[in-house]
């Protein structure tokens, strides 16, 4: 599946620039809506070491008002997290009503890191497909509205990155050695996802894979595609109104209201 994914796909810096502001003042527009008509939202960013999810998360989130997202990074479980069920320390975190959460990283750690390291048994990973997909079917029944992105980069790219990063004293923290130890296994890593994009890619809560060799365009494919499954889950459409945002709204609400007291 991986294999057939065109990463030679780009985005010049002027087309980035014109459609980054659009797209991030339509979010803000649709991230409101999820407030008034109080649905919860999960979005979920997989992909390789050093595939951009953070840049991508940033981008997402610049517009939106702080008070309506949080954003977990997800990272081995410790302490209670680590004496329940994989999924237990998810559950805990899932949004309420009207907020969004945002997974750096998630419960598909199990169908891979936990995997390929040998944290958990063949039987855990293999039944962890129908949890997953059980998981998700519960939370799109109540009402949340689910992204899944698996940011996919090319073995070359991954080590361009890992390469400017060692070089960067500003960003070279970044860099541990697990990511290293995890590209030798690049191999056993790239078989895995394929199976999990495979068995987890739903009706109900289907995966995205973005193009992530060019950072550009990964980021606008990830605002463009939020915001047309907003558009259709919310009913609302974020460029009827040229000023797009919340303030706008509330405007011509206000202007309605004392129209209609004259």
């Amino acid at each position: 599946m991986l294999g057939t994914i065109d990463l030679t796909t780009t985005l010049s810096q002027e087309d980035y620039d014109r459609y980054l502001i659009k797209y991030q003042v339509a979010l803000h527009a649709l991230a409101y809506q999820v407030y008034l008509q109080q649905r919860p939202v999960v979005m979920v960013f997989e992909g390789w070491d050093a595939g951009g999810k953070g840049g991508a998360i940033r981008r997402v989130t610049e517009k939106i008002d702080p008070r309506g997202f949080v954003v977990y990074p997800i990272a081995a479980p410790k302490g209670d997290d680590a004496t329940h069920h994989y999924l237990w320390r998810f559950w805990r975190r899932l949004p309420e009503a009207g907020q969004i959460a945002i997974f750096d990283r998630s419960w598909y750690g199990r169908v891979m890191v936990e995997r390929i390291e040998g944290f958990c048994s063949e039987a855990d990973w293999k039944r962890a497909f129908r949890e997953i997909n059980n998981f998700e079917r519960q939370l799109v029944d109540f009402g949340t509205i689910v992204f899944k992105f698996w940011l996919q980069i090319s073995k070359q790219e991954q080590l361009n990155r890992f390469e400017a990063r060692a070089n960067d004293k500003l960003r070279s923290w970044k860099l541990t050695d697990e990511d290293w130890r995890n590209r030798e296994k690049w191999d056993q890593y790239e078989n895995a996802v394929n199976e999990m994009l495979l068995k987890t890619s739903t009706i109900p809560a289907p995966w995205t894979i973005i193009e992530g060799d060019s950072k550009l365009y990964a980021r606008i494919k990830i605002l463009k595609t939020l915001i047309d499954k907003f558009t259709i889950e919310l009913k609302y459409d974020p460029f009827k109104d040229k000023a797009l945002g919340w303030e706008a709204q509330e405007t011509k609400q206000a202007k309605k209201k004392k129209k209609d007291n004259k």
